[in-house]
């Protein structure tokens, strides 16, 4: 069964950093992308970046390009987001995620002086 189980998460100020992780278990081969997804109080799910597994190439929103990083390590199983020059409209919970159907549990980030 395919899980992904999030993690990091956390009260940070305004220009701080902070890096989500997200164990990946369950796949059974490395044809697939993973991406992280947030959502703002009382907003909408928010694209924010995907790597594919296998080729680790990777993709942003314009909104987060140069601030937030993706990565992964295939030894780990684990995705991570680095997410530095935190504002606080970063505040959201964050979810890593498999296309539609396998979702993490949400870690919360709260950007806040």
């Amino acid at each position: 069964e395919v899980h992904l189980v999030n993690s990091g998460g956390g009260l940070v100020q305004p220009g701080g950093s902070l890096r989500l992780s997200c164990l990946v278990s369950g796949f059974h081969d490395d044809d697939y992308a993973l991406s992280w997804v947030r959502q703002a109080p009382g907003k909408g799910l928010q694209w924010m970046s995907t790597i594919a597994w296998k080729s680790g190439t990777t993709y942003y929103a314009e909104s987060v390009k140069g601030r937030f990083t993706i990565s992964k390590d295939n030894a780990r199983n684990t995705l991570y987001l680095q997410m530095n020059s935190l504002k606080s409209d970063d505040t959201a919970v964050y979810f890593c995620a498999k296309g539609i159907d396998v979702w993490g549990q949400g870690s919360q980030v709260t950007v806040s002086s």
